[in-house]
């Protein structure tokens, strides 16, 4: 049977008004031996909130719907993770829908999340490029994070490409490249639109002139990487150094020039962007900009409860920055490894430092 709060409160030597304002965090103060006296009994004696009799009395369910468009995709286990440890902190439970890129499915999923009176939902990664109207109609806050398609707009956690794209390029120019190549993705992408405004402003900043013949359009994929870097070795003033808009691509203009027996970094330096697993298993190890996707897993959590407390139906974009991860590839770390180059970004690293568990 399950513990209730008058057996802690008997066991405790207090009454059951004291142990609901403790085990509730009401403001109503409380002596501090008291509280901890309380949670201490509550833990050892396995107490579990009733959470139906909490939404009774809050109005809310402390249930968060998560649809995602493909779970598998690279980046969406571990903003998921960022989400779901953000709503565990709070005492929310959450429930996942994979909505496989259609429409009618992720209609579907959203009227069923609402039948089950949800609190809100969160959106992971969509293709859609406008919101579905049937959000509107349930009346329920939802945040978009991580939108394939699109600029960010209200209730939506995004990454900022142009500044990671100008991470990526500061780099460089500090390493004493003036004449920088740029693989970027297809044309209609907000990563693609974004990420080379970024390599465009970055040049201007530091007065090195635009030179359009330095500018690819690539697919995302490994393959991309070879013809462009058979365009720029065809170039009468190749360039000294490479960013790829993304770590494939990256890895294909390695390939590449190795196979053009040159060497990486020595005569061309390179830079990705995503900090896929492997940026860290190649070799030379790729220097790249880290998507935040743990963060921004825990951005669009907290965002979302935000609107629920404030009974809210709108919020201002949130953009959450990367981080430069410094490895072989550019020349400014040859030879030398840190935890950063054995672990990508579907690791947090908060994660990492965690004791693990022996081997059996």
């Amino acid at each position: 049977m399950p513990v209730t709060i008058n057996e802690i409160a008997k066991a405790a030597g207090v009454s059951v008004a004291t142990v609901s304002r403790v085990l509730t965090n009401n403001d109503h103060p409380v002596n501090e031996a008291t509280r901890q006296r309380v949670l201490n009994l509550a833990n050892e004696m396995g107490y579990r909130p009733n959470m139906m009799a909490r939404s009774l009395k809050t109005d809310r369910t402390l249930t968060i719907g998560i649809i995602v468009d493909n779970i598998i995709s690279p980046f969406t286990p571990t903003m998921i993770r960022g989400i779901q440890d953000h709503l565990k902190q709070a005492e929310y439970f959450s429930v996942v829908i994979n909505s496989d890129w259609n429409p009618e499915t992720e209609t579907r999923a959203i009227h069923d999340l609402i039948s089950r009176s949800i609190d809100g939902i969160i959106f992971v990664e969509s293709f859609l490029r406008e919101p579905n109207p049937t959000l509107d109609l349930a009346n329920k806050p939802y945040v978009f994070v991580h939108r394939i398609f699109g600029n960010v707009h209200r209730n939506s956690v995004g990454v900022d490409e142009r500044y990671g794209a100008q991470l990526a390029m500061d780099h460089l120019i500090k390493l004493g490249h003036r004449r920088i190549g740029f693989i970027n993705g297809p044309a209609g992408w907000h990563a693609s639109d974004t990420r080379y405004l970024g390599y465009k402003e970055t040049l201007a900043q530091n007065n090195i002139p635009f030179d359009p013949e330095l500018v690819v359009e690539g697919d995302w994929e490994v393959q991309s990487g070879f013809p462009a870097v058979k365009h720029f070795l065809g170039l009468s003033a190749r360039p000294t150094a490479l960013f790829a808009a993304n770590d494939f691509m990256a890895l294909g203009a390695i390939y590449a020039l190795q196979d053009e027996g040159l060497s990486v970094p020595g005569d061309i330096a390179v830079v990705g962007y995503d900090d896929r697993e492997i940026a860290s298993l190649s070799r030379p190890t790729i220097t790249t900009v880290r998507m935040p996707c743990y963060e921004m897993g825990e951005a669009s959590a907290k965002l979302l409860l935000g609107m629920i407390a404030n009974q809210a139906r709108s919020a201002e974009p949130v953009k959450v920055q990367g981080k430069l991860i410094v490895r072989e590839s550019c020349g400014a770390e040859k030879g030398k490894r840190t935890a950063d180059t054995y672990h990508s970004q579907t690791t947090p690293r908060r994660l990492l430092m965690r004791k693990r568990r022996p081997s059996t």
